[in-house]
């Protein structure tokens, strides 16, 4: 039994160590996409620098015998790249499901009721803007939450915010992501459907959860019918993205092993280790210790489960990489004082109070009344008035809201228009969120100190 409760110990601490590496690299990552988001601006805004957003409509592509393929690079970005964000947000929410905030009704509950609030309502905010106009299209751009600029705002108040409201605020954005594919996914096709390469798709999806179901762990086989799943979307209609989340669902999450023979087997191999010890740090010079980290590389390989191999691989370039240059190559929109002057377009109330006002509200009254129906509970160390000031935080749409925007609308005038004001509005919900979280918490950290 000691055994057993060392390995569930240590179980909760892996998933607490998960979480943690999690909110430090959306952070850091939030903290990056401010300055291209600002580096985007200053491009587009700079007469002497406005040249490089032109490389984006430059074409780009490969050839094999005599098929050409051929994007322009902001296609490439669009979906290509974000292709394989959206490989990485259907890891987390899938790792959420399997062992995390939301892999029981209890645990989900709370989040999942806050992020349907702060979906519906900016969404039904937004429409009563702009129904029966040329904008009203663009209703799903106010419902989405940018989990890395969210959690970096979040972050730069550090250990005074409570890890239960951390932990509140990444269930809610992962939840709302899982919105936004859908919506992606069901309401903003790129052109119309062609369902014999939808058919084609789902056959190559088949494959893949065969692969699940064989419990097959080789990347490569996950990777090559990927692309191939990548293309034939790409083709279909339904936008590129969502190829990533699908390959996402048939990547084996669990693993079945034998706990206490995986542990003997460990310290067997340790104990091997260090009897063939020559008190030489080099390790490379000693031929039984370095078959020894083989045998422990191997072991540990077979129990780390695929999808956290692919998640912690990917992460970091997604976080570093692949975001800030979607910031950079969409947030540059020229700066115009007529976008913002009397009369207002509809698409401009109804983003910036979609997000700013729509977002707490609709999270606030779905978590209260999800409370009061004794659906879910508030955990004990987060105050009401934190779930308030969290959705003002979730007002922070930026990554996804430029998404769906760019595909919403045909119009460049209106989608810069669109870009402009979920820039501002993110801006603005980003400096109310901070202040509201910081005095809702002011009371409890002096309490501590």
């Amino acid at each position: 039994m000691g055994i057993i409760n060392y390995i569930r110990r240590d179980r909760r601490q892996e998933l607490l160590n998960i979480f943690n590496t999690f909110f430090k690299n959306s952070s850091i990552g939030g903290i990056v996409l401010i300055f291209c988001a600002i580096a985007a601006l200053l491009i587009a805004n700079i007469p002497q620098l406005s040249h490089l957003q032109n490389l984006l409509n430059q074409p780009a592509g490969f050839g094999i015998g005599n098929i050409k393929f051929e994007m322009t690079i902001l296609h490439w970005i669009n979906d290509g790249l974000m292709a394989v964000f959206f490989l990485v947000v259907g890891l987390e929410i899938k790792r959420e499901i399997l062992v995390g905030e939301l892999s029981s009704f209890r645990q989900a509950s709370l989040p999942i009721f806050a992020a349907v609030g702060g979906m519906v309502v900016p969404a039904l905010i937004y429409s009563s803007f702009s129904f029966g106009t040329i904008y009203q299209n663009g209703w799903g751009i106010p419902m989405a939450t940018d989990i890395a600029f969210a959690l970096g705002i979040l972050s730069l108040l550090g250990k005074r915010v409570p890890t239960s409201l951390k932990i509140f605020l990444a269930a809610l954005a992962i939840v709302d992501d899982l919105g936004a594919i859908i919506v992606l996914a069901v309401f903003y096709p790129t052109h119309t459907i062609d369902i014999q390469l939808l058919i084609y798709a789902a056959l190559v999806f088949a494959l893949l959860l065969v692969f699940n179901r064989l419990n097959i762990r080789r990347p490569s086989f996950y990777i090559i019918p990927g692309i191939v799943l990548w293309f034939l979307i790409l083709g279909s209609g339904i936008h590129a993205t969502i190829a990533g989340v699908l390959i996402a669902m048939t990547i084996p999450g669990k693993n079945s092993i034998n706990e206490v023979r995986f542990i003997v087997g460990c310290r067997y191999l340790l104990n091997r280790f260090s009897a063939a010890s020559n008190h030489n740090v080099m390790v490379l010079e000693n031929q039984e210790q370095q078959q020894v980290i083989h045998s422990l590389h191997y072991k540990l390989k077979q129990v780390h489960p695929l999808m956290l191999r692919f998640e912690h691989a990917l992460h970091p370039w997604v976080t570093f990489i692949i975001m800030p240059v979607f910031a950079l190559a969409n947030a540059g929109v020229i700066l115009n004082a007529k976008i913002f002057s009397p009369p207002f377009e509809p698409i401009i109330p109804g983003i910036f109070f979609g997000l700013l006002i729509g977002k707490p509200f609709g999270i606030f009254l779905a978590s209260w009344l999800a409370v009061k129906l004794k659906i879910a509970e508030l955990p004990n160390e987060i105050k009401w008035s934190q779930i308030f000031s969290v959705g003002i935080i979730a007002g922070i749409g930026f990554t996804m809201s430029i998404f769906i925007d760019n595909l919403a609308f045909t119009d460049f005038a209106i989608i810069d228009t669109g870009k402009a004001t979920i820039l501002g509005t993110s801006f603005l919900a980003a400096l109310i969120g901070l202040l509201a979280i910081y005095i809702t918490t002011k009371d409890k950290t002096t309490k501590n100190n």
